[in-house]
């Protein structure tokens, strides 16, 4: 670990092979928690480069335990670490997303850098995490949704997860997050914190065989937040658009702010799927489940992913999905 922080620090990037040798190492718990702390804390100085993410991807996926379904499921997710403190967006999206008839397999964990991740969220509601492949797929049968608890897939990060926890701010690992789902997604949203890592994204997924959308909003946002401009990268291509190009209004942030606690944020995501949310909540939620729904369908164009997310949620049907994913579980 010496030659490789020293090889860091002199601002040198490793190859992908090399990040990859060194992220498994990582997670074997070769290294004492010192030198997996400076290691880590390069990254929050220094931007990470294509081969460093795709080797620690191609890492984290070697290590993972793999979920295969019969259905082309996706992912709809954040890398966080965007510092807003939104409601839970990705979350409510993936139940609109799954009741508007798209398999959603939800790859979450616990909040690192925000008060409430969608693992916090849906353990407040009793679901009860598994890695169980036959209930997983009985989920998908039942709710159109299964949620995947990340650590319980990607055992080798025990050694990591708690010196991310006593960090409390993005790492790389949040980089990676969304690229690890263990089911292998075919389709999948992927919302960022930075233009640059949209960039790289977008740039590693068209060379794989998923329909994506990778998308940053220009203020910040790992999110469609509407608060202003957001650009967003698709098989078809990159673009910039706008609340208006979408049909929807402008919002300021304190229209989005989440909860201090997790039953905070539990009573927004509830009154959100219950008809009970502001029409700025909708709107942003709308917005995050029409673009994943356009990823899995962008020959037909985004004004019909809009109309479908629309009618997800405001027809109850989000809310029988979520029903049905925990009660299915008593």
């Amino acid at each position: 670990m010496k030659n490789i922080l020293t090889e860091l620090i002199d601002h040198r990037s490793l190859t992908k092979d090399t990040a990859r040798d060194v992220l498994l190492d990582l997670t074997s718990g070769k290294y004492n928690p010192s030198q997996m702390t400076a290691f880590m804390t390069v990254y929050m100085m220094r931007s990470i480069t294509v081969d460093e993410l795709q080797g620690f991807r191609d890492a984290m996926l070697e290590l993972c335990i793999p979920v295969r379904f019969d259905q082309p499921v996706m992912d709809v997710c954040g890398t966080g670490g965007d510092g807003k403190n939104t409601f839970n967006m990705s979350t409510l999206s993936s139940f609109v997303v799954a009741a508007a008839g798209q398999p959603v397999a939800k790859h979450g964990n616990y909040g690192v850098s925000s008060a409430c991740g969608s693992s916090n969220l849906l353990e407040y509601f009793g679901y009860k995490f598994t890695n169980d492949h036959d209930e997983l797929k009985r989920s998908i049968d039942r709710a159109n949704i299964c949620f995947m608890h990340a650590p319980l897939f990607h055992p080798a990060m025990k050694n990591v997860g708690p010196i991310r926890k006593e960090l409390g701010v993005k790492t790389f690992f949040n980089m990676l997050g969304p690229m690890v789902n263990p089911a292998f997604p075919k389709r999948q949203l992927v919302g960022v914190f930075s233009l640059e890592l949209a960039r790289q994204y977008g740039y590693l997924y068209q060379n794989t065989d998923k329909e994506f959308v990778i998308l940053h909003s220009i203020d910040g946002y790992d999110e469609i937040s509407l608060t202003g401009a957001f650009k967003y990268y698709s098989n078809k291509g990159e673009r910039l658009a706008t609340p208006a190009d979408l049909g929807l209004p402008q919002l300021q942030y304190e229209d989005l702010r989440g909860g201090e606690t997790v039953e905070e944020s539990a009573k927004i995501f509830m009154n959100v799927l219950e008809g009970k949310g502001t029409t700025a909540q909708n709107s942003a939620v709308i917005a995050n489940a029409a673009l994943a729904l356009y990823a899995g369908h962008q020959n037909d164009g985004l004004s019909a992913a809009l109309s479908r997310a629309k009618e997800s949620l405001e027809s109850g049907k989000a809310l029988q999905s979520f029903e049905k994913l925990i009660e299915g579980q008593r």
